[in-house]
C-alpha cells in the first residue's frame, strides 16, 4: 500500500478514498456483491480494464482486507470474495447507484452487464410498489439464473440454489432488455415478439415483478 497516493488527511472519508478511490476498485467490489469470482470472470465482467490493473487493483485491496481469496469447490478453482468487512461497502454502493442515476449527465438505458443490472434492481426497487401479493420470479440473465422473490415490501434476489422454491414465472432475457423491462421504456408483450425475451408461467406475476423498480427524477 506504500506505494499508492494518499490524501494524507485524518479525515475517516480521505481514508476511505485512500482504499477505494483508485479507478476500477469500486467496481470490483461492484462484480464481488452477488459473490466470488476468479480473475477472468471479473475480467468479463468489467470490460475495458487491462489484466495488469485488474492484478494491481486486486492486490491493493487484499491487502486493504477488502477482499479475500477463496477455493471455490471443484472445479471451479481459486476466486476472489468480499471479506465480511469489504462486504459492508453494498449499501454504499446501492446509495451510489441512487445519487448517480439522478445525475443530468448521466446517459440512461446505456448497456449494463449482468451483475450491474442485479444491483441496479436492488437499489431502485420501490417498497410501496412491492407490498402486494408475494412473487416469485426466476430471472435468466445471459444465461445466468437469479432467484427474486417480493414479499412484505421487500426485495431479494440473488443467484439461484438449489433451496430456492419453485418460481411463478421465467423470464429469460439480456440485462439491457430487462433494464428496458423493468424501468418502464420497453413493453414485454413487444419483447416477446421480437425474441428479446422468453417467459413462460404465470404473467401476472412478472407484470408485478416489472412495476416494482422506480428510476428517480433527474437533479435540478
Amino acid at each position: 500500500m506504500s506505494t499508492k497516493r494518499s490524501y494524507a488527511d485524518g479525515c475517516a472519508a480521505a481514508h476511505a478514498l485512500d482504499l477505494i478511490g483508485e479507478r476500477w476498485a469500486l467496481l470490483i467490489v461492484r462484480e464481488l456483491i452477488l459473490g466470488p469470482k476468479r480473475f477472468t470472470d471479473l475480467r468479463t465482467g468489467l470490460g475495458r480494464i487491462s489484466a495488469n490493473v485488474l492484478t494491481q487493483r486486486l492486490a491493493e485491496l487484499e491487502a486493504a482486507a477488502i477482499i479475500v481469496r477463496r477455493r471455490l469447490p471443484p472445479p471451479g478453482g481459486m476466486a476472489y470474495d468480499l471479506s465480511a468487512w469489504g462486504r459492508e461497502l453494498e449499501p454504499i454502493l446501492l446509495q451510489l447507484v441512487r445519487w448517480g442515476v439522478r445525475s443530468p449527465g448521466f446517459v440512461r438505458g446505456a448497456p449494463l452487464n449482468v451483475d450491474a443490472m442485479v444491483l441496479s434492481m436492488r437499489a431502485l426497487f420501490a417498497p410501496g410498489a412491492g407490498a402486494g401479493p408475494e412473487t416469485r420470479i426466476l430471472l435468466i440473465l445471459d444465461g445466468q439464473p437469479f432467484s427474486a422473490q417480493i414479499a412484505s415490501g421487500h426485495l431479494d434476489i440473488h443467484r439461484q440454489g438449489p433451496a430456492d422454491p419453485a418460481p411463478e414465472a421465467t423470464l429469460e432475457t439480456s440485462p439491457t432488455t430487462l433494464l428496458h423491462l423493468a424501468y418502464g421504456a420497453a413493453d414485454p408483450d413487444d419483447a416477446i415478439a421480437s425474441g428479446q425475451a422468453r417467459v413462460c408461467g404465470e404473467r401476472p406475476a412478472l407484470d408485478r415483478f416489472l412495476g416494482c423498480f422506480q428510476v428517480p427524477d433527474p437533479a435540478a
